[in-house]
C-alpha cells in the first residue's frame, strides 16, 4: 500500500498569498501615513508662512501708517501757540515795553518828540507774526528760548503777537545714532496734536533742559515723562504717540521742506537754528539778548503799522477875512 508524501500544495499557496496580502495592506497603510504626515507638515508650513506673512504685513502696515501720519495741528509744518503759560523771564527788567499797546501799534510823531519817550499807540494794527524754527539740540535755540520766553508769553497772552514754533531736525546726527533731534521734534508734534494747550510748556521744557550735543539725548520714554511733567491732559495717548514715534517721519519731511524753502518768505531756506522771522523778516541779532529782540519786534511792527495806517486828513484852514 502506497503513502502520498507530497506537500499540500494548495494550502501552502494560500498561506503565501495571505502573507503577501497582509504585507501589501501594511505597505498601503504606511504609504497612507506617510502621505498624511507630509500633508500635515505641508499644512503646518503653510500656516507658519501665513502667520509670518501676516506678521510682516502688520509690521509693514504699521510702519507705513507711521510714515504717512501727519499731525493735524500743524500749519505749514508749524504749531501755533494757543496758550502760553507764564514763564519766568529773568531779564524782564532789561526789556523794552512789551505791552499789547506798544506791540500792536506805534506812536505818531509829536511836534516836539523826545528821544527817550516810549512810543504810544495811535490806532490798532494786526498782531505781529513771530515764527521760530527750533532744533531741540541747538544751543542757540536754547539761548533764545531762555532769554525771550517771558516776553513771548506776555505778547501772546496780550494778543499783541501770534507765535508759531517749527520743530526741525537738523542735528539728528549729533546724538550717537539715537536720532534725538528727530524724535524730539516728533514728540513735540504729539503734544501739539493731542494737548495743544500744553505745547508751549513742553516746547519750553525741551529747549531749556536740552541734552548736550553729541550725547544720546532723552529716550522716548523720558520724552513722554517730560510731556507728563508739562501737564498734558491725555497722557496715555500722548505717551503712545511719542513712544511709537508716530510723527518722526513727518519731522524728517518737514525739515527737508524747510531746507528747500520757508513759507511766507521770498525763497529763503533754513540753514541754521534757531531761525526767527518777524513778519517775514529774519532776526539776526543776539539770540540771548531779549532787549535787542524786543526792539527788533517793535521796529518791524512799527514799519507794518505805518505802511498800513490810513492818514487822517487835516482840516483846511479857512481864509481870514480882510477888512
Amino acid at each position: 500500500m502506497s503513502h502520498d508524501q507530497s506537500p499540500n500544495v494548495p494550502a501552502e499557496r494560500d498561506r503565501r498569498e495571505a502573507v503577501r496580502e497582509k504585507a501589501q495592506q501594511v505597505k498601503a497603510k504606511q504609504t497612507r501615513w506617510r502621505i498624511a504626515r507630509r500633508s500635515l507638515i505641508g499644512i503646518g508650513a503653510v500656516a507658519v508662512i501665513a502667520v509670518g506673512a501676516v506678521g510682516v504685513s502688520l509690521a509693514l502696515n504699521s510702519r507705513e501708517a507711521r510714515s504717512q501720519a501727519l499731525p493735524d495741528a500743524a500749519n505749514e509744518d508749524g504749531f501755533v501757540v494757543t496758550s502760553a503759560s507764564a514763564v519766568e523771564d529773568p531779564l524782564a527788567d532789561q526789556t523794552v515795553d512789551g505791552s499789547a499797546a506798544s506791540m500792536s501799534a506805534q506812536a505818531a510823531p509829536t511836534a516836539e518828540p523826545s528821544a527817550a519817550a516810549t512810543p504810544e499807540p495811535t490806532g490798532t494794527a494786526a498782531p505781529v507774526d513771530i515764527r521760530v524754527y527750533v532744533d531741540y539740540m541747538s544751543t542757540e535755540a536754547r539761548e533764545f528760548q531762555t532769554a525771550n520766553a517771558g516776553q513771548l508769553s506776555k505778547w501772546v497772552t496780550d494778543k499783541a503777537a501770534t507765535l508759531t514754533y517749527y520743530p526741525v531736525a537738523m542735528l539728528t546726527s549729533k546724538s550717537n545714532g539715537t536720532k534725538y533731534s528727530l524724535r524730539a521734534a516728533g514728540a513735540a508734534a504729539c503734544v501739539a496734536t493731542h494737548s495743544s494747550d500744553r505745547f508751549f510748556a513742553f516746547n519750553h521744557e525741551l529747549l531749556t533742559n536740552q541734552p548736550a550735543v553729541d550725547s544720546d539725548g532723552y529716550s522716548d520714554q523720558q520724552l513722554a515723562d517730560m510731556a507728563q511733567g508739562a501737564g498734558v491732559s491725555d497722557i496715555a495717548t500722548v505717551r503712545e504717540c511719542i513712544e511709537d514715534e508716530t510723527y518722526t517721519a513727518w519731522a524728517k519731511s518737514a525739515t527737508d521742506r524747510a531746507i528747500k524753502g520757508l513759507p511766507g518768505t521770498d525763497g529763503q531756506a533754513l540753514t541754521a537754528t534757531p531761525t526767527v522771522l518777524v513778519n517775514g523778516t529774519e532776526y539776526v541779532g543776539n539770540m540771548d539778548d531779549p532787549k535787542e529782540f524786543a526792539q527788533f519786534v517793535l521796529t518791524v511792527d512799527s514799519n507794518a503799522y505805518y505802511s498800513t495806517a490810513t492818514p487822517t486828513p487835516s482840516a483846511t484852514p479857512s481864509a481870514t477875512p480882510v477888512g
